[in-house]
């Protein structure tokens, strides 16, 4: 597809939004532009899904990382505006609905990408900018970043040859903005390929440190045991619908269901014990009071039955694990008052693998 250009031509500094996940590829794009003198403002989308903010600011194991956000951060490291924008409403008819379908997991990628160089689009069309910066690398990723389906992103956006991959632009046509000579296509890279060597290169060069590793890109949809936990909650509910405290809650916590009719969400440091402490309004909790022990989100439907399983599942993970009877304290969303339950903690052997999500 191509795109028009102004017939009167002008010596303006040209403006160009960066797609800006917080990874060290879309850091690099950006840099190159800005070594071209173009004007680069970065946009991130925030899905629901992304890694950044999350799990690493709630569990202790994890906070050896930097507690940031890593496009906030890009951003500060370029020295450039970075615009957040939501759409984890829009977002959910490309997780439901990818008409190119999902990755290994519950991963939209294709569908993901071209929603998100589409959403570009309207804002380089409302901002009076001129094109559309990408960190993406050919080879690099297995659905959304091939040299038969990169194309595919441009075309289905709209956004045609106003789509500019820097790191990898001289495997691909020439774009408007290089055609046009905004920008030099001799000082345009050809990385391409899985090996993260060209750009751990071209970090030191620039003076990078501290940047996200990335572990299947910043979302969580790559990932194998979240994307169960998903199609887990789906199945259970008889709906793919979702909202954010859904997907917030599938990041938290060990998720055990002995039930169809119901699932436990055990906390397993005192991070996740203050985070799950915030869903009491919604969710019945359980808590063991005679020992130290987690607090756990009961979820679905549960039978008088299936309540009493799910305390002695509870109390098996607390300091009383051991001991003949365990207090359990169940409270109910709007009730102040607790019922008490005095259980015996469930042997381990009792405890199927399969309950494990």
């Amino acid at each position: 597809m191509m795109n028009s250009v102004p017939t009167q031509a002008d010596e303006r500094q040209r403006k160009a939004v960066a797609l800006i996940s917080g990874g060290l590829d879309s850091l690099l794009a950006a840099r190159v532009m800005l070594e071209q003198g173009i004007h680069v403002e970065g946009i991130n989308f925030f899905t629901g899904f992304c890694v950044e903010g999350h799990t690493h600011a709630i569990r202790k194991k994890d906070r050896a990382k930097p507690k940031r956000n890593n496009a906030l951060w890009v951003a500060e490291q370029l020295g450039i505006k970075l615009h957040i924008v939501d759409v984890i409403e829009e977002y959910k008819s490309v997780l439901l609905n990818p008409s190119h379908g999902y990755g290994a997991n519950m991963n939209p990628c294709l569908d993901c990408k071209g929603f998100m160089v589409h959403k570009a689009l309207d804002w380089i069309r409302e901002h009076n900018f001129d094109f559309i910066i990408t960190g993406e690398v050919m080879g690099q990723r297995p659905m959304s970043q091939r040299k038969d389906t990169m194309p595919v992103v441009a075309r289905e956006s709209g956004a045609g040859d106003l789509l500019l991959r820097p790191l990898c632009a001289q495997h691909l046509p020439p774009t408007l903005p290089e055609r046009e000579g905004w920008v030099d296509r001799d000082k345009l890279l050809d990385f391409s390929g899985r090996s993260r060597k060209p750009q751990m290169a071209l970090a030191a060069e620039y003076g990078f440190e501290d940047y996200a590793t990335p572990a299947g890109g910043c979302c969580f949809l790559t990932d194998a045991n979240y994307s169960r936990k998903l199609v887990d909650m789906w199945q259970a509910r008889g709906n793919r619908e979702y909202e954010l405290d859904d997907i917030m809650l599938l990041k938290v916590g060990r998720h055990v269901r002995p039930s169809p009719r119901f699932k436990l969400i055990i906390a397993r440091e005192e991070g996740e014990v203050k985070f799950l402490q915030g869903y009491a309004y919604r969710y019945p909790t359980l808590k063991v009071t005679s020992h130290s022990g987690p607090i756990a989100l009961l979820d679905g439907t549960p039978t008088q039955d299936d309540v009493q399983l799910a305390a002695r599942i509870v109390a098996r993970f607390s300091k009383g694990r051991n001991a003949d009877q365990v207090t359990v304290d169940l409270h109910l969303p709007g009730d102040d008052q607790a019922q008490q339950l005095v259980v015996t903690p469930m042997p381990p052997e009792q405890i199927s693998e399969s309950w494990y999500i």
